[in-house]
C-alpha cells in the first residue's frame, strides 16, 4: 500500500483552556479559531486535504439551554473538581453569540460543508480520562452523549482523539462498545507516554520540545500492518506541530525539516505519518502559521506525485485496514 498523510485537529476552544489559563490571558488565540477555521478549511479544500476534526461534543450547541437539556447522568466525579467542565457551566454565556469562547456550532457547520473533512470526537466534555475520580461508566456515559448530539447532524462518530492524550486499554475497550474503534495514541516512546496531570515532569516536557526540532526518538511512522493488526485501530501521532512562536522563529526551519522529513520517510516506506495540533495554536500569528502549514501542504504534493502518498482521515485509514467481507455468492462465483 501506497504511504498515508493524515492530519488530526483537536478542536475544543476554551474547554481546554479554562482550568489552566484565563480568558484575559488567552482569549486572543480562543477568538481567532474564528478565522483559522475558515482559513484552515480553504486550504483543505483547495488542495484536497483529508482531515479528522476532533470535536468536543459542547462545540455542537449554539445555546446553553440547549446544552443544558442534553447533559449525560453519569459524570466525571474529579478528584480536583476545577478540572470538570461541568463545574466550569456557571462561567458560560447564553449562546455562540455573546460566547464565541465556549459554543461553536457554526464552525461545525463549516466543517460539515467542506468536502474531506470528518468529525470525530474529542469526547462530550473534553474528559480527562486519567485523572482520579474518573470512571469508565462516566467515560461511556461522555461518549454516548458525543454521539447523540452529533447524530442529529447526521454526523456518524467513528474516532476519537483523547483529551490531552490521556487513556488506557480500558478506555480503548469501552469506547469499542459504544461502536468508536479508530483512535489517535501517542508516539512509542517514554517522553510521550500518556500520564495524568502533574505527572510528566519538567524533563520529559524539555525534551519533547527538543524533539520537535532535533531527531531524538525517530520518525513514528507506522506500518498499516501494525494499525491492522491494533483493537481498536491506533492511527498514532507521528508529530505535533508548533505554532509560529516569535522568540523561537529562528528554530523555525528545523521544525519543518523534522517534519518534511518524517513525510519523505512514510512516504518512501509505504507509511503513515500523522500530524497533528489544535486551531486555537493557530489563533495569533495567522499569517506565519498558515505559511508554515502551506509549506507542508506543498512538500506533501511533492510526495503525493512522486511515491503517490495519500491524504487520508483517521476514519478514511480504519477502513483500509478493515477485512473485506465476502459474501457467500462471492466464494461460489
Amino acid at each position: 500500500m501506497n504511504g498515508a498523510f493524515v492530519i488530526s485537529l483537536d478542536f475544543e476552544l476554551n474547554w481546554v483552556t479554562f482550568d489552566g489559563t484565563t480568558i484575559e490571558a488567552y482569549g486572543e488565540n480562543l477568538l481567532g479559531v474564528r478565522q483559522v477555521v475558515p482559513s484552515l478549511l480553504e486550504l483543505f479544500a483547495a488542495h484536497q486535504i483529508h482531515v479528522t476534526w476532533a470535536t468536543v461534543g459542547f462545540l455542537f450547541y449554539e445555546t446553553k439551554a440547549e446544552l443544558l437539556k442534553d447533559l449525560p447522568t453519569i459524570q466525571p466525579a474529579y478528584r480536583h473538581p476545577e478540572y470538570s467542565s461541568y463545574n466550569w457551566m456557571q462561567h458560560v454565556g447564553a449562546d455562540e453569540a455573546t460566547d464565541p469562547y465556549h459554543f461553536g456550532k457554526s464552525l461545525v457547520d463549516q466543517i460539515i460543508a467542506t468536502p474531506g473533512q470528518t468529525i470525530g470526537t474529542h469526547t462530550y466534555c473534553h474528559l480527562s480520562c486519567l485523572e482520579e475520580g474518573v470512571t469508565i461508566e462516566a467515560f461511556k456515559a461522555d461518549l454516548e452523549a458525543a454521539k447523540r448530539v452529533a447524530a442529529r447532524r447526521d454526523v456518524p462518530i467513528q474516532s476519537i482523539v483523547y483529551p490531552r492524550n490521556q487513556s488506557s486499554p480500558a478506555h480503548f475497550k469501552a469506547a469499542q462498545e459504544v461502536g468508536i474503534d479508530v483512535y489517535r495514541g501517542n508516539e512509542t516512546h517514554y517522553i510521550y507516554r500518556a500520564d495524568a496531570r502533574g505527572d510528566e515532569g519538567l524533563g520529559r516536557r524539555a525534551l519533547r520540545l527538543l524533539d520537535a526540532y532535533v531527531n531524538l526518538t525517530g520518525h513514528h511512522t507506522v506500518s498499516w500492518e501494525s494499525i491492522r493488526q491494533s483493537s481498536p485501530y491506533n492511527v498514532p501521532s507521528s508529530r505535533f506541530l508548533r505554532p509560529y512562536v516569535p522568540p523561537l522563529r529562528f528554530l523555525d526551519r528545523l521544525k519543518l525539516r523534522r517534519i518534511k522529513r518524517s513525510m519523505t520517510h512514510a512516504a518512501k516506506t509505504g507509511q503513515v505519518f500523522h500530524l497533528w495540533w489544535h486551531p486555537h495554536n493557530f489563533g495569533k500569528h495567522l499569517s506565519e502559521n498558515m505559511a508554515m502549514l502551506s509549506e507542508i501542504v506543498a512538500h506533501y504534493e511533492k510526495l503525493h506525485q512522486t511515491y503517490q502518498f495519500e491524504s487520508l482521515s483517521m476514519e478514511e485509514v480504519a477502513d483500509r485496514c478493515r477485512p473485506v467481507v465476502v459474501s457467500t455468492q462471492e466464494r461460489h462465483g
